[in-house]
């Protein structure tokens, strides 16, 4: 989602960037399909979709890979909508692993990633700062949207 817009942003000029995003934002803050779908059309026939038929070419050439994501509820889509929180949480399971070598059993294994996990959504007070925005909200997301996937004990 953010690589849309990065992109978006590269095709066209700085003076524009003030209109450009909200209106990109109507797109991918779109509650479904259609009306991110209606929202693309809108922004094709505005005054920035003349401008830049790039943009549209972009966001139209990609729409199968975009789609997906407005599958997800809001929540979620906060939580994935940047790569970076995705890759922090991945950072810290990494650090979690590497730190302590070998595991004697694959459960071992997911009992440091587990608390790796929960360290990443209750942390410390040092480390409030890192968390990902809203994850406990996403967390309830999740659980529900992926039941049969993720078991929180």
């Amino acid at each position: 989602m953010i690589h849309l817009t990065r992109v978006s942003l590269r095709l066209s000029s700085a003076r524009d960037h003030p209109k450009l995003v909200p209106a990109l934002r109507v797109i991918y803050a779109a509650p479904t399909e259609q009306a991110a779908e209606q929202a693309l059309d809108n922004f094709e026939a505005s005054d920035l979709g003349q401008r830049y038929p790039a943009i549209v070419r972009t966001w139209r050439s990609a729409w199968p890979e975009f789609t997906p994501y407005l599958a997800f509820p809001p929540a979620i889509r906060r939580v994935v909508y940047s790569t970076n929180k995705v890759e922090s949480i991945n950072s810290r399971l990494r650090k979690a692993t590497r730190n302590r070598g070998h595991f004697p059993s694959e459960q071992a294994a997911l009992k440091v990633l587990s608390l790796a996990v929960r360290e990443q959504i209750n942390p410390k007070a040092r480390d409030a700062n890192h968390v990902a925005a809203h994850w406990k909200e996403a967390l309830n997301q999740f659980s529900l949207f992926f039941e049969d996937r993720l078991s929180i004990q």
